[in-house]
């Protein structure tokens, strides 16, 4: 049609699948100013690309025609099978907190989140938040029955601001763009609304019912390790792409209880070192983010002492030839399917994990021994050991080498988890100021997804099946 028989020779056929495809738009040439009208020169197909491994962007494909009524029909055709496509999103609600880390995500949004949503037709209403508990009056104002989905710019969501917007949100989607301690504040949260309105004892949860909506993860916080494991990389464009595209996929969630009552909803803990770097990092927030976090690496490293407690768990009970040969991993299939087996003594950390929790530091992940949603939890136990070895054995975990291939450390794929901390009294405590010092309030702090959390009592984990959907 534009007459140059030269791009007939030279052009090479490409077959585009529609699942890939995300925007159709009619391509007109305009002059400078121009905001409507022009000259149609054809349609354009903007379609997600797997650029390299696990990286995604988008493409466009660019198809000719000088005919108005061609144009048109090959653009409502393209419309109505894009409109078929379930679980993707048509509107959100964004909420926008321009003090989050490093005044990160309001820039991920506007530069990087916000363009794809445009070309994708999503519709967006953005609030940019000015004080504690604005996003939370302005939802009790609007109706968010009018939206898809909420999405939440922040590296502080409230388990209350979750609660109180819930009600609006019946089969909508839900995107939080910020660190790992957000995103697993929404989950909690949505996890607790859904069994709030089951009717379920908030305080004892032994088979919680599943979120009735599904999460989206848009890394822009200090460490994004469950972004990273959703999408194997850490990159912005590529979450939206998968939010814009509608790939949902079930995901294990743990529950963190005591006797008395639900502690929170969770993806991952750990107990020990990698629970005392945290609070060590948390008491020094004035300090800039990497500084404050290699700081605290060292300050732990420098003061490292184990923990007494004792340990008890129930065996996942799996195929033996479902183990990876080449890892060194103990799975206990020993007596019936409901005997606890225990531990007791001194360890350097305890790490509770229902996802593999890969991050840059750690490629292979954290838990490579565990999937998203196989129902298992990975129990790693580091027992007490030289200062030396424990450094050997963190090293591990940015090479391609067994990071379990020690002598102290073992490792078990289990159901549920008990870890009964040794309270610490006279001698013990005045011997052991440094645990005093990492912790405010106590001294028994626990890393869950990123967050700090006291507890001196007994911890009860257990891992719920594909209780949560995620965007990945």
């Amino acid at each position: 049609p534009t007459g140059d028989s030269r791009k007939v020779l030279q052009a090479q056929e490409e077959i585009i699948e529609m699942k890939d495809v995300f925007s159709v738009k009619l391509k007109r040439r305009r002059f400078v100013g121009q905001k409507k009208g022009g000259t149609l020169l054809g349609i354009t197909i903007f379609k997600c690309l797997n650029k390299e491994e696990n990286k995604l962007t988008d493409c466009a494909v660019h198809l000719h025609n000088l005919s108005e009524d061609h144009c048109h029909a090959w653009f409502r055709h393209l419309k109505e099978i894009l409109n078929g496509f379930q679980n993707r999103p048509k509107s959100l609600k964004v909420f926008v907190n321009p003090s989050s880390h490093k005044r990160e995500a309001t820039h991920v949004y506007y530069e990087q989140v916000a363009p794809l949503f445009k070309l994708a037709d999503i519709k967006t209403d953005v609030t940019v938040t000015e004080y504690e508990g604005h996003a939370l009056s302005v939802l009790k104002e609007c109706e968010l029955q009018a939206f898809d989905g909420c999405l939440q710019l922040v590296c502080s969501a409230t388990e209350e601001f979750i609660l109180n917007c819930l009600p609006f949100l019946f089969c909508n989607r839900v995107v939080c763009v910020g660190g790992d301690g957000s995103v697993s504040e929404v989950a909690h949260g949505l996890l607790l609304k859904a069994q709030i309105d089951a009717g379920k004892d908030a305080d004892y949860i032994p088979t919680p019912v599943r979120a009735p909506v599904p999460l989206g993860v848009i890394p822009a916080g200090t460490t994004n390790i469950l972004a990273h494991t959703l999408y194997g990389i850490k990159h912005a464009v590529t979450a939206t792409l998968h939010i814009v595209m509608g790939h949902i996929q079930p995901v294990d969630v743990c529950t963190f209880s005591t006797p008395s009552k639900l502690l929170r909803f969770g993806f991952s803990a750990m107990f020990g070192f990698g629970a005392r770097t945290l609070a060590l990092a948390e008491k020094h927030r004035w300090m800039p983010s990497n500084q404050r976090k290699d700081f605290a690496f060292i300050k732990a490293l420098a003061d490292l002492k184990p923990e007494e407690c004792e340990l008890s768990f129930l065996p996942l009970q799996i195929p033996q030839e479902d183990s990876h040969e080449n890892d060194k991993i103990t799975l206990l299939y020993l007596g019936s399917k409901d005997q606890w087996h225990k531990i007791q003594g001194h360890f350097l950390n305890v790490s509770i994990m229902a996802i593999p929790c890969l991050c840059s530091m750690a490629p292979r992940g954290l838990a490579p021994n565990t999937r998203l949603n196989n129902g298992s939890m990975a129990l790693i136990v580091v027992q007490n050991t030289s200062r030396t070895e424990f450094i050997k054995h963190l090293k591990r975990y940015a090479s391609v080498k067994n990071q379990f291939n020690f002598p102290f450390v073992e490792t078990y794929t289990v159901e549920e988890v008990k870890v009964q901390p040794r309270l610490k009294s006279g001698l013990d405590a005045k011997e052991n100021t440094y645990l005093n010092a990492a912790s405010a309030e106590g001294d028994y702090p626990w890393n869950i997804d990123g967050d700090l959390m006291e507890e001196a009592s007994e911890v009860h984990v257990r891992v719920h099946p594909q209780l949560i959907h995620l965007y990945g």
